[in-house]
C-alpha cells in the first residue's frame, strides 16, 4: 500500500530529524522515499525569495512529486514546514492516503537549534534574518498555520527523536499502510 504522510512544524522544531528516523525505522517493512523541501528547493528555486508566489509554486512541486511517488507504488514521507495549511491541504486532497504529523516545539527552542544545527540541506540563520525588515520566517515575520486536524502530533520539545519517530511509525501500522 502506498501513502503519503507530511511532517510540519516550525523551523528547526525537528522535522527533518523525525522524518529520517521514521525513514530508517520503516527500512524493514517498506521502501519509503522521503522528500525534504530543502533539499529540493535547491532545484525548483536555486536562489530562493521565499515570497508567497515562490512558496505557492514549490509547495504544490512538492505535492505533484508526492503524489507520482504514490501512484508509482513508493510511500512518501514529506518533510517540509509549509507554513499556510492550504499547502497542506492541497497533498490531502491530492494523495489518497493522505495523513499530516504536526511536530509541536515553542519558538524559542526552535530559535536556539537552528542556532546551533548542522542542517545538510536547511539554510543557516533563518531565526537570525528575522529581525531584517521584510524577512520571511515562518512564526517570527509571516504566519505559521499548525494543522487544525493534524493525525499525529508529537512535541519534540519533550519527547525525544526515537519517541516521535516511534508515535508516527505506529500510526502508520495502526492504518494498516505497511
Amino acid at each position: 500500500m502506498t501513502w503519503a504522510i507530511w511532517i510540519t512544524g516550525l523551523p528547526g522544531s525537528g522535522k527533518s530529524v523525525i522524518a529520517e528516523k521514521v525513514r530508517t525505522l520503516l527500512e524493514d517493512l517498506t521502501d519509503v522515499k522521503r522528500l525534504e523541501l530543502d533539499e529540493i528547493r535547491k532545484f525548483i528555486t536555486p536562489k530562493p525569495s521565499y515570497s508567497d508566489a515562490e512558496r505557492e509554486i514549490v509547495y504544490a512541486s512538492l505535492v505533484y512529486m508526492a503524489k507520482l511517488l504514490v501512484d508509482s507504488g513508493k510511500p512518501v514521507i514529506i518533510d517540509a514546514t509549509a507554513n499556510r495549511r492550504r499547502y497542506r491541504q492541497r497533498a490531502r486532497e491530492t494523495i489518497r492516503d493522505f495523513a499530516e504529523v504536526y511536530v509541536q516545539c515553542s519558538l524559542d527552542t526552535c530559535i536556539e537549534r537552528e542556532r546551533i544545527r548542522k542542517a545538510v540541506h536547511a539554510p543557516t540563520g533563518i531565526y537570525k534574518t528575522a529581525k531584517t525588515a521584510g524577512a520571511p520566517v515562518p512564526g517570527v515575520n509571516v504566519p505559521y498555520e499548525a494543522p487544525d486536524k493534524p493525525e499525529v502530533v508529537v512535541d519534540s520539545e519533550f519527547m525525544s527523536v526515537d519517541e516521535c519517530a516511534e508515535k508516527v511509525v505506529a500510526f502508520i501500522i495502526k492504518q494498516k499502510w505497511c
